[in-house]
């Protein structure tokens, strides 16, 4: 699964902007998704609001670029 990170980017270890990420799992007790990000690290981030953890502001969103054949992705980013 890969999704598209599109909004501010932020950290030079975090999302940057128009960038594709691989999905390693759906974290199975909070939903979201573990990604690795440009630390070359997986970390957890919201389908729906992906930014640092420590900050309650939006910063963008993820695109589907790539799910699976269940639609994992579709049913929590949709």
């Amino acid at each position: 699964m890969r999704v598209k990170y599109i909004g501010e980017s932020f950290g030079v270890d975090g999302l940057t902007d128009g960038k594709t990420y691989e999905v390693q799992e759906v974290d199975s007790l909070t939903g979201m998704l573990r990604v690795v990000d440009d630390s070359g690290e997986d970390y957890l981030y919201s389908p729906t609001n992906p930014g640092p953890i420590t900050s309650n502001r939006a910063f963008g969103k993820f695109e589907i670029v790539e799910d699976d054949e269940t639609g994992t992705l579709r049913k929590l980013i949709a």
